[in-house]
């Protein structure tokens, strides 16, 4: 099972909460570590905020970015995903907005783009982000549960 590190703009929480839903659904044989759902971040101190997103990355091996309206202009999004690079994750990024901008760290990531218009659209999902894991230096040396124990 997968840990998955959810990043979205903070206007599209509900959608986000919708998405993790999805961590439910046993066919899909994903596990979300999700920021401001589980643990929300309730604090303007900027280092404060970036520890505990970093805490939220740590023991993942893949990063989903919902991408939004207004996901292209959020500072906070391009960190996240700027992290995860560092940390050597994988990453997808989703269109919940159609026609939304792609944020640049995703495209200079590569990453993989889909879109989240219909519910058949859910099932391509798993199968994405198990793809850019394998295509990650870090994923070909990784057993595909090596991360299952962690904690929250």
């Amino acid at each position: 099972m997968r840990r998955v590190f959810l990043s979205y703009q903070h206007r599209d929480q509900m959608r986000a909460k919708g998405f993790n839903l999805m961590s439910y659904n046993k066919n899909l044989k994903l596990d979300f570590s999700v920021r401001h759902l589980v643990d929300p971040v309730k604090s303007s101190d900027q280092q404060y905020i970036s520890r505990k997103i970093k805490e939220q990355l740590k023991y993942t091996s893949a990063t989903v970015v919902l991408i939004g309206k207004d996901t292209a202009k959020s500072d906070w999004v391009a960190r996240e995903i700027e992290w995860s690079r560092e940390k050597g994750n994988a990453i997808v990024g989703i269109q919940i907005d159609p026609g939304a901008e792609v944020p640049a760290g995703l495209l200079e990531a590569g990453a993989e783009i889909l879109d989240w218009n219909k519910p058949a659209d859910v099932a391509q999902f798993g199968p994405a982000v198990e793809r850019a894991v394998k295509g990650t230096t870090r994923g070909q040396n990784m057993p595909r549960n090596s991360i299952s124990h962690c904690s929250r």
